[in-house]
């Protein structure tokens, strides 16, 4: 128990947990959607994968990760719990906007590797201007 609540203790990794509770998502998507780095974005990933918090899926070079479903199963209370914080914090309200563009988007791995930059830029613009309104 002591485990877990130190890899939830931490602001990163529940923001990950956050994106994978509404999309499977790889580590380039996590870090366009969430702005981090491709090694911080491993690193925590790591972290939930110990206390078994991630399913993984591999599709042609990427590997997808999801909240496990036994997790998910084990933990209903935490996960309850949790679903209706992030409702109340601005921050995961924002990853939650910047995923929503992305699928709107239709963006993929595959144009986060050809023009990563493209990409930010998109979910930037988009993301900017849902939130001044």
């Amino acid at each position: 128990m002591v485990d877990l609540f130190k890899t939830l203790g931490d602001l990163n990794r529940l923001r990950l947990l956050h994106v994978m509770m509404h999309q499977s998502v790889c580590v380039c998507e996590l870090e366009v959607i969430l702005e981090m780095t491709q090694s911080n974005v491993s690193r925590h990933l790591s972290k939930l994968k110990a206390i078994h918090a991630l399913d993984s899926d591999k599709e042609a070079q990427w590997i997808h990760y999801s909240i496990s479903k036994s997790f998910v199963k084990r933990h209903a209370g935490l996960i309850a719990y949790l679903e209706g914080e992030f409702t109340k914090e601005p921050v995961y309200q924002e990853d939650l906007r910047r995923l929503s563009v992305y699928q709107k988007e239709a963006l993929t791995c595959q144009n986060i590797t050809t023009d990563k930059e493209g990409v930010l830029k998109i979910l930037s613009l988009n993301f900017k201007g849902a939130s001044d309104g």
